[in-house]
């Protein structure tokens, strides 16, 4: 079957002098039979093109079904009277939340379950489901809870009576999928964030339970377009915190929790580049902020002074802090330092960081704990060790092992190697990469190679353990993250320099990482695969035009690839929030330097590696038409006889599928693809 060839029409975009072509931009047009037409074709061609694959697609499918435990429960987080958890049993697409009445710990197996939230009940066959926010009201009576059935970011609160089980008739739409839902402490209201058109979270919302929804309060509309509007509550449980936020500025207000109807407090008003996160312990406020400080200082102030504000500890320019959490007797503090995750506790007016075993891990704290909490639940795990759960006794600072997820099959983490690597940029920047591999596999030279990195928004690639990849590793496939900079693996400044005006470092990280690669033996351009999604995705975009010589095979998932058309659109979602991060093409120079990466604009008269390339229709982050052109162009262009696959999910958007083994087969016909392209049989 030949591949599909998209039409051309010619449109032109004109700005700063510059003329960019644009002859795939009718495939916006989602309401274009002719659009979902094309799409269908793709996903057709993938499917033929993909058939060969079938019995590698269903080995590596089931190898990753033999990897799911029998039963998956996490361990009890304590809230009042009750321990919640969630659950999976073998079969389940979806996790089971439930809770226990017990008065301590040990006291749990005799405790009888009560079901809180069963996702498979409220899924139905081959339709997408996701439920995120989940909240109890203080009495533990009622459950309020977002869901979405089509892949956007418009979800819709349910609210659960936990003595009948049934449902109240309150129901509230348009509301953001995470930081936008919280009780008051009396139980009678909701706080909440809906969206905008372009699905910006927006406005904050005051709603009394059996009351017209259509009768709520507006409490505060964030009117500029390039904030968004997110909000938590206080560990201790006294503050509903609201957040206005744009990649480079915070302001802050506080809701009391115990006194619903009273005006919400505007804390600092917001300065350009000054970013800053707000606690509540004893009598204190506790505020995070990179004023004077890029790695972020911590301060802290009397509740009735707001404006007195005194230093916790000396500032650490090493350290780059990132979150607070305040127990009654302890305070702790998440960050980073030497690349790698850390937890420290404050004793005696200085951090005491909490020390583990192995030089390489990904350590955190596990959310929304009680605040009266003597034992605190820290979650732990590397590329080699399953996630662990440890209790770390806040009064004495020693830690126990209360869990290590479960794994079928055998598993022997002395049969795997993890290690740090550190390449040198083109400008004499040291980057970290992380590898995994199994023991035997570079022993007959340069093996099998997936090279990963995402490097936007400040976010990590950290170290991680998944039992899925364990049959890709003892098949001898090395697995490498390069932790390329736009991340914030080595800090805040680590983030400064991969965006904006210095977004190109993002790139020339991953191919350097690329080439040491190669230099040193580890792969070979014919054996190596490169892989990102969303942001990640535009990364190996940009790099399969600038060094895709380097890869036999690129995965770019749910690409942000047509970079400049998109960010001069403000209808499109999320735009005007993306200025911070990339950059305004309205403005001269950010114009042409966004152009000289976007993976669209410079698709070349060349040879290209093979391509699989996702995408979903309802996505609100990476609009599908975004790969669809990208593909239609390469298409076009591209002189080689690779194969290049468009796969787009038409009843989901930016996370795919939804369901566990419905993630399970996505990947597993993802690696087949690569697999069979690094001429690796899977049997």
């Amino acid at each position: 079957m030949k591949p599909p060839v998209a039409k051309r029409i010619s449109h032109s975009h004109e700005l700063h002098g510059d003329v960019r072509e644009d002859d795939y931009y009718w495939l916006r047009d989602r309401d274009n039979p002719e659009v979902i037409d094309y799409l269908k074709e793709e996903n057709h061609y993938y499917e033929e093109i993909m058939n060969p694959l079938e019995e590698q697609f269903e080995q590596i499918y089931q190898s990753m079904v033999d990897r799911v435990p029998d039963s998956e429960v996490k361990v009890p987080v304590e809230h009042g009277p009750f321990f919640y958890y969630s659950r999976f049993d073998k079969d389940k697409q979806y996790p089971i939340y439930a809770r226990k009445h017990a008065a301590s710990r040990e006291s749990l197996p005799e405790a009888t379950e009560e079901v809180v939230l069963d996702l498979n009940e409220l899924a139905t066959e081959d339709e997408y489901l996701n439920v995120t926010v989940q909240r109890m009201s203080t009495d533990h009576n009622l459950l309020a809870y977002l869901e979405n059935r089509d892949g956007s970011d418009r979800f819709t609160i349910y609210i659960k009576n936990m003595e009948t089980g049934e449902l109240l008739p309150d129901r509230v739409p348009n509301v953001f999928l995470i930081g936008s839902l919280e009780w008051s402490r009396c139980g009678k209201y909701i706080f909440y964030v809906t969206v905008d058109e372009q699905q910006r979270p927006f406005k904050l919302w005051r709603h009394r339970l059996g009351s017209d929804v259509n009768n709520d309060e507006l409490l505060y509309e964030e009117k500029d377009t390039t904030f968004t509007l997110f909000m938590s509550k206080s560990q201790s449980g006294r503050f509903i915190i609201v957040e206005s936020s744009s990649k480079t500025t915070s302001e802050i207000r506080l809701i009391d929790a115990d006194s619903p109807l009273s005006s919400i407090q505007l804390l600092d008003e917001r300065r350009d580049g000054i970013e800053y996160d707000v606690e509540h312990w004893g009598d204190d406020l506790l505020i995070l902020t990179n004023e004077e400080a890029l790695n972020f200082q911590l301060l802290r102030c009397p509740i009735d002074d707001l404006n007195s504000r005194e230093k916790v500890i000396e500032y650490n320019e090493n350290r780059y802090l990132q979150a607070m959490y305040p127990f009654q007797d302890r305070l702790l503090l998440f960050g980073r330092e030497d690349g790698l995750t850390q937890i420290w506790m404050l004793r005696d007016d200085r951090l005491e960081k909490i020390e583990w075993d192995e030089p390489l891990y990904t350590v955190s704290l596990i959310s929304h704990q009680s605040y009266e909490a003597k034992e605190v639940l820290l979650q732990y795990e590397s590329h080699i060790t399953p996630r662990t759960t440890y209790g770390l006794n806040l009064l004495t600072g020693e830690k126990r092992r209360l869990q290590v997820e479960p794994i079928s099959g055998e598993f022997d983490p002395s049969r795997y190697h993890q290690d740090q690597l550190w390449v040198v940029a083109d400008d004499g920047v040291k980057v970290p990469m992380t590898v995994v591999y199994q023991e035997d596999a570079l022993k007959s030279g340069p093996a099998p190679l997936v090279l990963d990195g995402y490097g936007s928004y400040g976010a990590n690639s950290d170290p991680h353990f998944s039992p899925y990849r364990l049959p890709l590793l003892d098949k001898g496939i090395v697995f490498v993250t390069a932790q390329v900079r736009g991340g914030s693996e080595m800090g805040r400044n680590w983030y400064e320099d991969g965006k904006m005006q210095n977004k190109r470092n993002t790139f020339t990280d991953f191919v350097v990482a690329a080439e040491y690669l190669i230099e040193h033996e580890y792969t070979t351009p014919s054996k190596m695969a490169a892989r990102g999604g969303s942001a990640g995705g535009m990364l190996v975009g940009a790099v399969s035009n600038m060094a895709g010589d380097l890869f036999q095979v690129i995965v770019p998932e749910v690409p942000f690839v047509d970079v400049v058309t998109t960010m001069l659109d403000e209808t499109i979602p999320l735009t005007t929030l993306e200025w911070d991060e990339w950059g305004d093409p309205r403005k001269q120079d950010d114009y042409f330097y966004m152009k000289s990466y976007s993976p669209y604009d410079n698709v070349e008269t060349k040879d290209y590696p093979h391509l699989y390339i996702t995408t979903g229709i309802n996505d609100p982050r990476v609009a599908f038409w975004e790969p669809a052109k990208w593909v239609a162009r390469l298409r076009a262009m591209k002189t080689d006889d690779n194969t290049l696959l468009l796969k787009t999910n038409m009843g989901a958007g930016h996370f795919g599928a939804s369901g566990r083994f419905n993630h399970l087969k996505e990947a597993a016909e993802c690696y087949a693809f690569i697999l069979d392209k690094l001429d690796v049989a899977f049997e």
